[in-house]
């Protein structure tokens, strides 16, 4: 799993599009669900999915805070077996990092807030490499094997 991201409008999809011109892509922003099985979903090995923090809101609507996270959890871990089944399989995910500046006033929105910043963490812990990307400039944070 590689995971891209940073703030909002800072060339995320533009960089993922140079480095993965194969890839199939399931996008929020294209009001698409959040998609838990990819098996008959993914015609490829590269699948990029983009908005999660739009998704995590969705779900941030619909559950508690603690479901939300154990859901997730969920997610993720369908999304690697899917992606360990075949070693040319790579997910991409794709978030714009809203967990800086000002806190929300709004209780819902600090709880979504907090669900992205806990889902981004999960995210990292379980991708091979994570990058930042600012300015259209990639920085990678992690990347496993080197």
């Amino acid at each position: 799993m590689h995971f891209v991201t940073g703030g909002a409008f800072n060339g995320k999809r533009a960089w993922v599009k140079n480095h993965y011109q194969q890839a199939e892509w399931y996008s929020a922003y294209d009001n698409q669900p959040l998609p838990r099985k990819l098996m008959g979903l993914v015609s490829g090995d590269i699948l990029v999915l983009e908005g999660i923090e739009l998704w995590l809101k969705s779900l941030a609507l619909q559950y508690k805070q603690w479901e939300c996270c154990e859901i997730w959890r969920q997610y993720l871990e369908t999304w690697l077996a899917w992606e360990m089944a075949n070693p040319e399989r790579r997910i991409v995910v794709i978030g714009t990092d809203i967990t800086k500046g000002i806190v929300p006033i709004e209780s819902a929105d600090r709880c979504w807030r907090d669900m992205v910043g806990w889902a981004f963490q999960d995210v990292a812990a379980v991708s091979a490499q994570v990058d930042l990307i600012w300015y259209g400039l990639n920085q990678t944070i992690k990347q496993r094997g080197q």
